[in-house]
């Protein structure tokens, strides 16, 4: 139970959607989109947020999108990690959303929703930093349509009022060579304390991080050393690990020390699949 008085709205557009929102902001009220809506419920609940108001973008159909044309799949932002999972349609996005949370609220948390929500693992985000993703975007000033990596940064980087539309991926990347590890202190769907995705492409390994520090993240200079097979594969994970662009995170489910420890094992034992052929 949510315990305060809210007004509920679900549109059936995206410029409704947006006048909504300018109008009750206009008006002092405070306003949240809401897709899946898991994490927002919590919040509401615990009294992390209290919004005045509710904006519910399911409705709308460009939202909604699950279809993949000649040159991209196209995500929209309120399909569930179930959903996505479920279509095959991307395998390497398919495996981080299946090991996000319980099978339960995967059928409610939306890809929009973890992307943009404030727990800081957004483990969606790996494979589209590393498969020349796009996004769309919808505020008052209209439509965004942008390289995923341009308006992600650890978290999403929204202009006021903007919505996820849906997520573009090049088919490209659908049926690359890929990769998906992920390690957590107890149970497979606890928080990582590293979670990473690989892709192959034109014969190197692209790769992205959540878990091991505060934030999702790729590294272009943490790919080149795990492109030089010159060295062994304990040495690229030692040097790739020392790359981390913060220090690694702490805190209940294991110390930054530990989560290096895991990090460099799991690059190691990656490295070896890929030098075995295994990959």
């Amino acid at each position: 139970m949510i315990p305060f008085n809210f007004i509920y709205y679900r549109p059936d557009s995206l410029k409704e959607a947006v006048d909504i929102f300018a109008e009750l902001q206009s008006g002092g009220k405070g306003a949240v989109y809401y897709a899946g809506g898991s994490e927002t419920i919590t919040m509401c609940r615990v009294g992390s947020i209290q919004p005045q108001a509710v904006i519910d973008i399911k409705n709308i159909p460009d939202c909604a999108l699950l279809v993949k044309d000649i040159q991209m799949l196209h995500l929209g932002s309120v399909c569930t990690l179930t959903q996505i999972h479920n279509s095959g349609l991307f395998p390497l996005l398919g495996l981080s959303c299946g090991r996000i949370a319980d099978h339960t609220n995967q059928c409610r948390i939306t890809l929009g929703g973890n992307l943009s929500g404030t727990i800081i693992y957004r483990e969606t985000s790996l494979p589209l930093l590393i498969s020349d993703a796009e996004i769309t975007l919808f505020g008052p000033e209209g439509e965004r349509i942008l390289p995923f990596k341009n308006v992600f940064n650890g978290r999403m980087q929204f202009k006021p009022g903007e919505l996820i539309v849906q997520v573009g991926v090049p088919v490209w990347a659908l049926s690359a060579r890929h990769a998906h590890i992920k390690k957590t202190a107890n149970e497979k769907i606890d928080y990582p304390l590293v979670s990473l995705a690989a892709i192959w492409k034109d014969g190197n390994i692209r790769i992205a991080f959540s878990g091991v520090c505060s934030y999702p993240f790729r590294s272009e200079q943490i790919e080149a050393v795990l492109n030089d097979r010159t060295k062994s594969c304990a040495e690229r994970a030692e040097n790739a690990a020392g790359l981390l662009p913060e220090s690694a995170y702490s805190d209940g489910e294991g110390t930054g020390e530990y989560r290096l420890f895991v990090l460099k094992n799991t690059l190691e034992e990656l490295l070896e699949d890929w030098d075995n052929a295994l990959l």
